[in-house]
């Protein structure tokens, strides 16, 4: 296997880098008003990835972006900013050991998504496995 172009090895990256930003995102929202940490934190955003773009040199011109891939992208920011601002509230007002893994409730709803509008099939495990994150979701909720 290829690890460098390993979606599973990206996957995880993903995982371990959400972990970091809920311990991250719990001391950086301390004493301040949520809305404006995510603010700051979505500019710093901006930077690192042009950074990074710059540095691969993948710029690409935005008229060769299709309309449907601009309407989708704006549709997911507006979305990942949203989730962002609940997010960053959440873990304002509530302790991060509940609140990271309630919000990993995201997988669930990205499975049903999935199924509705993206074509996908339910197999067996990612049915057992999005029904053992809805679980574990449930017992973090109600204990």
């Amino acid at each position: 296997m290829n690890f460098g172009s390993s979606w599973q090895v990206f996957a995880l990256g993903s995982a371990f880098f959400a972990g970091l930003t809920a311990i991250f995102g719990k001391f950086g929202v301390a004493g301040m008003n949520s809305n404006f940490a995510t603010f700051i934190r979505t500019v710093i955003i901006v930077f690192v990835i042009a950074g990074i773009v710059t540095l691969r040199g993948e710029w690409q011109k935005p008229t060769l972006v299709s309309s449907s891939n601009w309407l989708f992208l704006v549709l997911s920011a507006i979305a990942t900013g949203l989730s962002w601002l609940c997010y960053y509230h959440a873990l304002q007002i509530g302790p991060v050991s509940k609140v990271a893994p309630i919000d990993k409730l995201s997988v669930a709803f990205a499975i049903v998504l999935g199924l509705l509008f993206a074509g996908e099939q339910l197999t067996w495990p990612v049915a057992i496995g999005g029904s053992l994150i809805v679980a574990g979701s449930v017992v973090i909720i109600a204990f």
